[in-house]
Formats: structure tokens, sequence, C-alpha cells
């Protein structure tokens, strides 16, 4: 059962919904005593995750039980928050009887951190650098968990769920097939015209911003967020590196606020932002202190949340990271198991407070999972948007393909991932993308 449903879950090509797009077969080939479902959603105005737990929590739970079985692992749990009561409703009417349990989270942010869900749910610190593993347990998304239930009965993943919120008329969670553009999408929710607009792909905590409209929904597209121009999200995105680093220098007053309210600094990590900007503005940087930024999970707390000047902690530890990496230097992880602080509890960030402070509260609404059967024109299939190397094209350019086929694979001995055609048409161009044109319009 384990090798058959391993190879299904990598024929269909699974990856992680909810992150960098991990390949899942390789994520759960490792042995395991927990398996955690990631409910948590923290961040604002994303709806996904905790609909499709209370409209298919049947195959919900299905992915896990297959996931457990392959991983060996002994007990399952949901990780999501009490807010989410038809979840809960629809989870406990499944989970009765099974070696599966519910674990309600508080409302705060990044309760949806890996490393923070584990750390509440097994009281269990995972290493610096580390991934899950270390201490016994795999984590898993809710729709990776979706597509892994329909892994198994031979569909592959050609669609993606997603939230479309912030300055639309009617926002929604759909069901999108892979490769459809971003305006595209923004149009399903009554936004026709983006001028003067932003759109953020992802959370407005860790979301990116989306630089050309043309480009495509992927396999991890979990939010298109569409906000003015001129809202501080924004402005803070788009400013220069030059001036962020200039702003640090000349406010940065080292109150530590960034440090004290870093949820991997509380979990008992090697990483104080504090320091980290304090080296920059002196004249020869602590490069001991630097290697810290390796330990920043780009959670956006210090920048968004905690600084009374509205630095940037998160970019610079970025682009720190960045230019590490590109010379050639390693994370140095601490040399025992880290100790997470004692004050840890007292210091989470409420939700409520951090979409007062993020400004977004008018963008709050109802994003209702609608079902609804969409077909675009044309797709823009990516062959390397999940962690590993870029799949190999196996059609040609005038090859009619139809929907779920497999359009490119996975290169030999290499991490990665297989690519099916999300619409029934003809390849029109293979680059870094296969792009299908549909005779078909949209309905």
């Amino acid at each position: 059962m384990s090798e058959e449903a391993l190879k299904k879950i990598k024929d269909a090509g699974v990856v992680g919904a909810g992150g960098a797009g991990f390949p899942t077969h390789v994520k759960v080939s490792a042995k395991a005593v927990y398996v955690i479902v990631n409910g948590a959603e923290c961040e604002p105005l994303i709806k996904v995750d905790q609909q499709l737990m209370a409209v298919y929590a049947e195959k919900v739970i299905e992915g896990l039980e297959t996931v457990m079985k392959v991983t060996g692992a002994k007990y399952g749990f949901i990780a999501l928050k009490n807010k989410y009561k038809d979840a809960i409703s629809s989870l406990d009417k499944i989970i009765n009887g099974k070696q599966i349990r519910l674990f309600i989270l508080d409302d705060f942010y990044p309760a949806g951190d890996e490393q923070v869900t584990v750390y509440e749910v097994l009281k269990r610190v995972v290493p610096e650098g580390g991934i899950p593993s270390k201490v016994g347990c795999v984590v898993t998304n809710v729709e990776t968990l979706i597509n892994i239930a329909d892994a198994v009965q031979g569909i592959p993943v050609t669609r993606t769920y997603l939230t479309i919120a912030g300055a639309v008329p009617a926002p929604a969670t759909l069901r999108i097939p892979i490769g459809t553009s971003v305006r595209e999408v923004i149009a399903l929710a009554g936004r026709d015209d983006l001028k003067g607009m932003a759109v953020i792909d992802g959370g407005p905590m860790m979301g990116k911003l989306v630089e050309d409209f043309s480009q495509p929904v992927t396999k991890t597209t979990k939010a298109l967020l569409v906000i003015p121009e001129s809202h501080p999200l924004i402005q803070k995105r788009v400013r220069p590196f030059k001036n962020i680093v200039r702003q640090l220098k000349s406010a940065c007053i080292q109150c530590q606020r960034c440090t004290d309210l870093c949820p991997r600094n509380l979990l008992g990590h090697k990483i104080e932002p504090h320091k980290i900007m304090r080296s920059l503005n002196m004249v020869k940087s602590d490069a001991d202190v630097l290697k810290m930024a390796f330990f920043c999970s780009e959670c956006g707390a210090c920048e968004q949340y905690a600084c009374p000047n509205m630095l940037s902690p998160r970019q610079v530890n970025a682009r720190i990271k960045k230019e590490l990496a590109q010379g050639g230097i390693r994370p140095e992880p601490s040399p025992g198991p880290p100790v997470a602080n004692g004050i840890r509890e007292y210091r989470k960030i409420p939700t409520k407070r951090l979409k007062i402070q993020l400004g977004v509260n008018d963008f709050d609404g109802p994003a209702m999972l609608l079902e609804r059967d969409y077909q675009p024109q044309l797709v823009k299939i990516p062959l390397a948007k999940h962690i590993g190397k870029p799949s190999i094209p196996i059609v040609e350019v005038g090859q009619s393909v139809v929907e779920d086929e497999l359009i490119a694979c996975i290169p030999d001995n290499s991490l990665g991932a297989n690519v099916h055609a999300s619409i029934s048409g003809t390849v029109v161009e293979i680059s870094d993308y296969i792009v299908i044109e549909s005779g078909q319009r949209g309905v």
C-alpha cells in the first residue's frame, strides 16, 4: 500500500499547496510518529483551508490517513483555530474512532508557521534550519491532503483553490485551472480594471507583489489580494532597498521589539533581528551576527507589527541571507537543541490587532467557496514552480492534449514534480512554460 500510494502521489504531481511547493512524494517518504495537518491559515484575508475542511472533510481525512499509512505514523493531528466552527463540526463527525485528533489553536499570528505549529501541538522545537522529521513528525497542508486523496484515485493536480479578496466587488474562493492568468482570475471577482492597484500573491504578511498581471496561478497560489497602490502595505513593499538601509541607520532605536516578538526567537532559535539591524550600522558588520539572518522565516511580524518606526528587519534579513548564500556562507545552527522562551505564550500576536495594524479590516469580508467550473481559453503552465529542478516537457508545439494528460516529467534522479494539462487544447508554446490554447471560451 505504501509504495503504491507514494507512486500515485508522485505520478499526480502533488506538491505542498500551502508553501514553497516541496514535492509531496519525497516529504511523506520519511518515517514519522505524528502527522500534523496545518489548518491554521493564519494570514489575514485568506479563506481557503478553513472552507475546504468544512466542505471536503472526508477527503481531508482520506488524505491524512494515506499519509499516516505511508509514513507509519501512529497519530494524526489537525491543527486549526477555534473560530473555524464549520470545519470543526464537519471533521468531528468523521474522526470518531480514528487515531486522529483536532488540536485547537489560539487565534494568533503566525500560528501557521510550520515550526510554530509543531511546537503548539507537540511542544517540541524543530532545530534551526531543520525540518519537522527531526522531532518525529511530518506536517502537511489541507489542500495537499485533498490532492493526495485524488492522487490515490488516479486524479492529477491540475487546479488550485485560492481566495480573491481586497478591493474587489465580489470576494470569493475559487477552484482555478493552473496556468490561468492573474488578471483573468481577478476578473472573476468583478475587477476588470487594475489601474492604480497592486496585487499580492499570498497573504498580506508574507505574500509577494505580482509584477506582471499576465503571470499564471500555480499549484501553490493560495490568494490574490487586490490592494490600492497607495496603501501602506504596498508602499512598504516597493521601497528601494537602499532607502530601507538608510532608514534603519537613522531610525533604529534598538528597542528590541523585533526580537521580543520574533516567533522563531521565541522558539529558542538563534536569531535576534535587532542585533542584525545594529550590526549594519557599524563600520564593520559582525559576521556571526549577520549569519543569524539564515534563521529568519520572513513572517513579517517584525516589520508589520513590532517595529514602532516602521523599519523592515524582514527585508534586511532576506537580502543578507541571499548575499551570504551567494558568497558560499552556510548557516551555523546552535550546538544544542533550542529551548522555547517561557514568556512565549504572552507574546503571541493577536490576529484581530494585526488586521488593524495592517489596515485590512475593510477587506476582511466573506470570500465564500464557489464551485464553478471555469475554463480559460489559454493557460500558461510553469515548469518550475516547485522545489527542485524544472520538469522536462514530453509534448511538442502543435500537439493536442486533453485535460489531466501528463505534459512534463521529473528529470531523472532529481527532486521535482510532474506537470499535467489543466485544460484540453493545443500546445502553442514551450519555454519556461507550456502554453495550451483551447477553442472554448470561459463559462
